[in-house]
């Protein structure tokens, strides 16, 4: 297993108990392909660089997870559904 840092950012208008559901969301779509996740900083709502869907602002979140390479494709898939999630990488870690 390889270890990836994943920050995605979740609309910034959604009440805390959304969004701490879609961290955990996020959290068992790792641990349920056998993954695990490391750490998890919620980084709070922060402005962004230029509008996404509308949005100025967005509520990051970041996770030192690791998981196998092949589920890394999958998981961005994934992601790309869960409509309050705005934008999202996953980066592998240097060694």
């Amino acid at each position: 297993m390889r270890q990836y840092e994943l920050i995605f950012i979740v609309q910034p208008d959604l009440d805390e108990e959304t969004t701490q559901g879609i961290v955990e969301r996020v959290n068992n779509l790792i641990t349920d392909n056998g993954g695990k996740v490391l750490k998890t900083d919620l980084w709070g709502t922060k402005s962004l660089a230029y509008e996404i869907q509308k949005f100025r602002d967005g509520y990051y979140v970041f996770m030192e997870v690791e998981m196998e390479p092949e589920y890394g494709s999958q998981l961005t898939q994934t992601l790309r559904y869960i409509e309050p999630i705005i934008r999202h990488i996953i980066v592998k870690k240097d060694d």
